[in-house]
């Protein structure tokens, strides 16, 4: 995945850090640019060529191509080879270690692919950026230097990961992409601009400002994404979002895509889609089959203490610790900081600067343990985080969904902690009750914690020794 640090050209990006693995096909010593994990397997130089030469789209890919069919039967596509996707699309796919789609992939790309708008909802971690990211780069012309593709997201982290993700897809096809977001100079985004960019990522804020100040023209957008929809559509965003739609033209083809999509938001969205086709891979969000949650009643002054006890079982693995307010969240991790845990503070009063160290020192390991505000819950992308903690309880079941859908991602087992203290009574009842009422409750006790993750630990070690060799 491409690293979140913006270098000096806005669009290019790069990730220079590397992991030692074990090749999953011939057991050789290797290093890739990512963080591996359990269930991702991981291969050499050697044999990851073999694999891609052997899923390689033939020679003959000039033929027309039918997005979302098998050329040979017409049935739906099965993947990324079926989708009739150009074989400058597919080897970026394969660089990337992608060789078959996600549920929202596979549903999404074709019906984008096709022509038709799409609302699409997906749990967290579900492969929703490549699931526009790909036929975006598709449908946007390299020999026109005008804006013709355009994502907007709600927060700046989430921004730098999605124009990442789409860099990677755009650069082998000679587009060229701009990131546009606040808190640092503007000047790096009016060279860009002006140099002419084929795609736009951008929060809401900035990309308006570029709108009135004249140095973006949006009249020749193609292919319109809300990311994070529900949010982009909320009261906070709305009233900058609905000012940019109404200077792309009416007749873009339109995608919305999110973890949760509540009715709200899909009746709002219909002013803003043509016909738009819904695609629900897990409409049920109440359900986290990924995720195991322990749910404790703890008292005010026994947390921190709670919290060293979850850190120090945490086997050197990354944890999120949600705080609710900045001021509290920055207190939080001065204390653990001074209690000795390697930790960092996200939070929306950092500067840009001081934002993008916090996340690459998260992300690199020099301090994996990132206590942030609800900054941090959506978006964010970091291979392996083994548990989420709510220090502190959100103030709605969508943030909750949200919070937890940092661990567990793509089909990975993840642990989400909770602490409810009493005078959050009231509002965890309201967060139980929206999902389903599905959590046992259990007091604080660290003595009950530290036999339960002993339990856990002898099992683990007894299923090793009965597998088959």
């Amino acid at each position: 995945m491409p690293s979140n640090r913006l270098l000096a050209r806005p669009g290019n990006y790069r990730s220079d850090r590397k992991h030692q693995a074990v090749c999953a096909d011939c057991s050789a010593s290797t290093a890739v640019p990512f963080l591996p994990t359990q269930n991702r397997p991981v291969y050499c130089s050697p044999c990851f060529k073999a694999r891609r030469d052997a899923t390689a789209p033939p020679e003959n890919s000039s033929a027309e191509r039918l997005p979302g069919t098998d050329q040979r039967s017409g049935a739906p596509a099965s993947g990324f080879a079926e989708m009739g996707l150009a074989a400058t699309t597919q080897e970026a796919l394969l660089r990337m270690n992608i060789l078959q789609p996600t549920p929202i992939q596979g549903r999404a790309i074709p019906l984008l692919m096709a022509g038709s708008d799409v609302v699409g909802q997906a749990r967290t971690g579900s492969g929703k950026t490549l699931a526009f990211a790909v036929p975006l780069v598709e449908l946007c012309d390299p020999s026109i230097r005008k804006v013709q593709a355009l994502v907007l997201v709600p927060t700046r982290e989430l921004a730098i990961q999605v124009a990442g993700v789409t860099e990677a897809m755009a650069s082998p096809h000679g587009l060229r992409c701009a990131l546009l977001y606040g808190g640092h100079s503007l000047k790096p985004e009016y060279r860009a601009l002006k140099n002419g960019v084929q795609i736009i990522v951008g929060t809401p804020g900035r990309t308006l400002d570029h709108v009135r100040q004249g140095t973006l023209d949006l009249r020749s957008v193609r292919f319109l994404v809300l990311d994070e929809a529900d949010e982009m559509l909320d009261r906070g965003f709305a009233q900058d979002v609905e000012a940019i739609l109404e200077r792309t033209p009416s007749t873009r083809q339109t995608g919305l895509f999110s973890a949760t999509m509540p009715g709200w938001v899909v009746k709002t969205a219909t002013k803003h889609l043509r016909n738009p086709v819904t695609v629900e891979v897990d409409a049920n969000l109440q359900t986290l089959p990924t995720v195991r949650h322990l749910v404790y009643s703890i008292q005010k002054d026994a947390k921190l203490g709670a919290l060293q006890t979850l850190l120090e079982d945490r086997d050197g693995a990354p944890v999120i610790v949600f705080g609710k307010t900045k001021r509290g969240v920055k207190k939080l991790a001065s204390q653990l900081v001074e209690l000795g845990y390697p930790a960092g503070a996200l939070q929306g009063n950092l500067s840009q600067k001081a934002r993008e160290s916090v996340m690459e020192d998260f992300r690199s390991g020099a301090r994996p343990i990132l206590v942030a505000t609800n900054v941090a819950a959506r978006g964010l992308d970091v291979e392996g985080i083994g548990q989420v903690i709510n220090f502190d309880l959100p103030d709605s079941e969508l943030l909750f969904t949200h919070r937890a859908g940092r661990t567990g991602r793509m089909g990975r087992s993840g642990e989400a902690v909770t602490f409810i203290t009493p005078d959050e009574e009231r509002k965890w009842r309201e967060i139980d009750r929206g999902l389903g009422g599905q959590f046992v409750r259990k007091p604080w006790k660290a003595s009950r914690w530290q036999g339960q993750r002993q339990e856990r630990i002898v099992e683990q070690r007894r299923q090793r020794s009965s597998a088959p060799v």
